[in-house]
């Protein structure tokens, strides 16, 4: 039975409470799976060129919860999955993930990531992109023999949206008339796919193996991978004016002085006064974070902050509420967890 408790509008306290050490049960789950994805992800590294293994050991190795493979073990086990393909999914989808960390670093210019220099940072813009395109080409390289289309299917739609969600999010730097409906479409193909592609394939591989599993299985997993994902987004968006780079691995401030408006700042955009307004608009303009504690003050007085709270809460909701299709059991219940996990960060 479903714990009515996830449905209230407000995290339980024992959801507000919960610290990475709660996903310690998560992990012992599917330890031996995990193991075996970390074994095969540095052997799928190889190259003949000695800078992409560097590179690529760097950034798959500077830590991170891998929650994006993480979502396929626990969809297929969800789904009662006894194969052993799903190592090779997991992997394609760390590779995929860590693709767009190495481009998104190089395009926004970070210098820090998971409280480690950025490869981009330590090596140069040029050696990142190029060792990214390594690892989006090797993890088509593993679609390949895992010799399913469907999963092609949805992993190559994703991956080419999730660019269009790059180049999308570049074109609005500095755009101050940004809406909630474009800040939203943006973080559904920029981060909230990969999520979605994540559990979408693990249910599509647990389908292949048991063809009368029910479509309507598959879709929940997938609706959920999705929520998910834009719950992920919306609370790291909120961390940005609410958090700090301890919390974040990222310096505090980072989308102001790249001149991005993630949900916050639409908000304070259609809320704060006529002078807040002005001292937003003229940071995004100058891709400035130098005001940021002004900036701070102003979502959090005039409600954005709380606003984006709010959203991320009601995104995790409707994740949980995807779960209730699924036939209960200790990964679906694992699910649940990683998902509170996720909005316990803002409380």
């Amino acid at each position: 039975m479903t714990d009515p408790a996830v449905h209230n509008p407000t995290p339980s306290p024992q959801a507000n409470n919960l610290s990475i050490e709660a996903l310690a049960p998560v992990y012992k789950l599917v330890a031996d799976d995990f193991q075996a994805v970390n074994e095969l992800i540095p052997s799928k590294l190889s190259s003949d060129v000695n800078l992409v293994e560097e590179i690529g050991a760097y950034i798959i190795a500077s830590g991170g919860k891998r929650l994006r493979p993480l979502m396929v073990l626990l969809s297929i086990g969800a789904l009662n999955y006894k194969g052993t393909a799903h190592i090779s999914l997991a992997a394609i989808i760390e590779f995929l993930h860590t693709a767009t960390l190495l481009h998104d670093d190089v395009v926004d210019h970070s210098g820090l990531r998971r409280g480690k220099l950025t490869a981009n940072e330590k090596w140069g813009n040029a050696p990142s992109v190029l060792v990214g395109d390594f690892l989006y080409s090797r993890a088509f390289q593993l679609m390949v023999d895992m010799g399913s289309m469907k999963i092609m299917q949805v992993l190559s739609t994703a991956t080419n949206t999730i660019a269009e969600g790059e180049v999308m999010q570049l074109a609005n730097v500095g755009n101050t008339r940004l809406s909630e409906a474009q800040y939203r479409e943006v973080i559904r193909c920029k981060t909230a796919l990969l999520f979605e592609a994540a559990t979408h394939t693990g249910a599509l591989l647990a389908q292949r193996e048991n063809p009368s599993l029910p479509a309507d299985e598959v879709e929940a997993l997938r609706k959920f991978g999705l929520h998910f994902g834009l719950t992920y987004q919306l609370v790291d968006d909120w961390l940005d004016y609410a958090g700090n780079s301890e919390t974040m691995g990222k310096n505090a401030g980072d989308d102001l002085a790249e001149g991005k408006l993630t949900l916050p700042l639409i908000q304070a955009l259609n809320t704060a006064s006529a002078a807040q307004k002005v001292i937003i608009k003229q940071a995004i303009a100058a891709k400035s974070s130098d005001r940021l504690h002004d900036i701070i003050e102003i979502v959090s007085q005039c409600g954005a902050l709380q606003y984006t709270l709010e959203a991320a809460v009601a995104e995790s909701q409707c994740a949980l509420q995807c779960l209730d299709q699924l036939s209960d059991g200790p990964y679906v219940e694992a699910l649940r967890t990683v998902t509170q996990y996720s909005t316990a960060r803002l409380f």
